[in-house]
């Protein structure tokens, strides 16, 4: 099953990827630049096509994304329809194009939830009041204390609460005074189990110690927020306060990593400089991460969190493009920025052992966190 949900995953990754590329290479051609190939997936080739337009689409063995090639790529080249001889102007739509494409993906998932419900992850989060209406899921139960009465029960996380001794469940307030007004007491339960559609019935006994729960399982209630005619805007707002809230986790993490390298050599801190370490391990996720989190969540939470997932990985990617690091969308673009600035040519070689340096650690850090993405998922 876990091998299924990561190809799950990566299918979804692979389209957002070949989104991005499409940016790149729709924007180019309409600022005169060629584009020689554009793949899905990175070689070896298995399979290609000319197409009408001049354009080799190629199908390649390493399922990990996708990429287009465009003339003469380096910035100094001089060849008629290459990149290098594209203005500024039109290299900077053409880098940015990618990052553009992934907001709008995300913008357009976010609007449909927007309209069909979508998740309140954060409390501040963005909706115009005067458009907004506010559905209850059902009691769902997020965590089990191990050998209390929900676990003896045969209770899984994500099952779904409906009533308690006839009486039905709207609300997590609701559920914790019925309980401990029946504590230590004998009681039905209705439920709907988390991997099944039937509606089963049970009985438990309540345990009597608050501290360690009556019922012995943590409950949450997720809320969806409906708007219609102003799903748009609240798409085009969450899609920025996602962003911010994507910005400041990043700096974070890098504070994070910084700071506890330096703690780590200094004795009398090494204790708090491997507490930032683990933090920052445990706040990244790389791309297996990425999969075994986005096809589980259909499983588990349905449709719509699957969307919202994939809104928002679509979001990261563009946030992640359009940072200054080498090897990346951004990072190009400021390397020719610092370049022009200082009137130095950025020659072919120069330019390609800028990036190789870039993408070398930019590997060796994706090794670094997918090894703790496996260790997490096993």
């Amino acid at each position: 099953m876990l091998i299924l949900e990561i190809i799950g995953g990566l299918l979804i990754l692979v389209v957002l990827v070949v989104v991005h590329e499409l940016g790149h290479s729709i924007v180019a051609r309409r600022n005169g630049v060629v584009v020689e190939e554009f793949g899905i997936g990175f070689p070896p080739k298995a399979k290609g096509w000319k197409l009408k337009n001049g354009v080799l689409f190629t199908l390649n063995w390493l399922p990990l994304g996708g990429f287009v090639k465009l003339k003469g790529e380096s910035d100094d080249s001089k060849l008629k329809g290459s990149y290098g001889r594209a203005s500024l102007w039109a290299k900077t739509k053409i880098m940015f194009a990618g990052v553009v494409m992934n907001y709008v993906v995300a913008v357009a998932l976010l609007m449909i939830l927007a309209w069909t419900g979508l998740p309140k992850i954060v409390d501040n989060q963005f909706s115009i009041p005067a458009d907004t209406h506010v559905d209850y899921s059902h009691l769902q139960i997020v965590s089990l204390a191990s050998g209390q009465a929900a676990e003896k029960a045969g209770f899984h996380s994500g099952d779904q609460i409906l009533s308690l001794n006839e009486h039905k469940i709207d609300s997590t307030q609701q559920f914790i005074t019925l309980t401990r007004s029946l504590e230590g007491q004998k009681v039905t339960v209705q439920y709907k189990p988390v991997k099944s559609s039937d509606v089963k019935t049970t009985t438990l006994t309540l345990g009597t110690d608050v501290d360690k729960g009556i019922f012995g399982a943590g409950i949450g209630q997720t809320e969806k927020i409906r708007n219609t005619w102003s799903a748009p805007i609240t798409a085009v707002a969450l899609t920025g306060q996602f962003t911010w809230m994507t910005l400041q986790s990043l700096g974070q993490l890098v504070a994070n990593f910084f700071s506890g390298l330096v703690l780590v050599l200094i004795p009398s801190t090494q204790t708090v400089g491997q507490a930032n370490l683990d933090a920052a391990s445990a706040s990244v996720a790389g791309p297996v991460g990425i999969l075994g989190t986005i096809f589980p969540s259909a499983e588990r939470a349905g449709i719509t969190q699957l969307i919202f997932l994939t809104a928002i990985v679509s979001l990261t990617l563009a946030v992640t493009n359009a940072l200054p690091i080498p090897a990346l969308d951004g990072g190009r673009w400021f390397v020719t920025i610092i370049f022009r600035l200082l009137k130095k040519p950025l020659t072919k070689e120069r330019e390609e052992r800028i990036a190789a340096t870039g993408f070398m650690i930019l590997m060796a850090l994706v090794v670094l966190i997918t090894v703790g993405d496996v260790i997490k998922l096993f």
